[in-house]
């Protein structure tokens, strides 16, 4: 879990790239991916945001993050980190000096942008850029994986053979 330090500066080459990864997707692995070679550095932030109700804990969460960006190519500039905090504190903390957001939609686009003008009000020493969705990763949204696999469907197209096995776990559909 991050936690914040008075002296914490920011450094625009390294990325935060926040989310709640519930659970981690393709799409969120293809940004990751794509923001890890922009950056020196890239912390990858685990919301915790008990809002959105979440499927699996933090800890899961963040465990499966960690195995699926172990095997990106610029694994090594990389770090998954939990944050229960604002935004703009947990960047700040991180020594970041800009957020990624990844955008799949132009109603993606209208939400970040709100978003993105919060967060330069509140430090306008933050930069946020966004990093449009691949093409075959625009469907992709952690809320619709959940809701094909509590159904019964096959979220295989949609996120890792690892990841798929802890969601149907915990909806009491596969091994532990």
């Amino acid at each position: 879990m991050l936690h914040l330090t008075p002296e914490a500066r920011t450094d625009p080459r390294v990325g935060f790239y926040p989310g709640t990864f519930d659970p981690v997707t393709f799409g969120h692995l293809d940004i990751i991916h794509r923001a890890s070679a922009l950056f020196d550095r890239l912390l990858v932030g685990v919301a915790v945001n008990e809002g959105k109700q979440p499927l699996l804990d933090l800890e899961a969460r963040l465990a499966a993050l960690r195995h699926e960006v172990a095997r990106l190519p610029h694994a090594d500039r990389i770090e998954v980190v939990g944050f229960d905090t604002l935004l703009v504190d947990a960047v700040r903390q991180a020594g970041a000096g800009t957020v990624v957001r990844g955008l799949r939609s132009g109603g993606d686009f209208d939400y970040e942008s709100q978003l993105s003008g919060a967060l330069r009000r509140l430090a306008p020493e933050i930069e946020t850029v966004f990093l449009l969705s691949s093409e075959e990763h625009r469907s992709t949204a952690s809320r619709i994986v959940k809701e094909i696999a509590r159904l019964g469907g096959d979220i295989s197209p949609f996120v890792s053979e690892d990841v798929a096995r802890i969601v149907l776990s915990k909806l009491g559909r596969g091994p532990t």
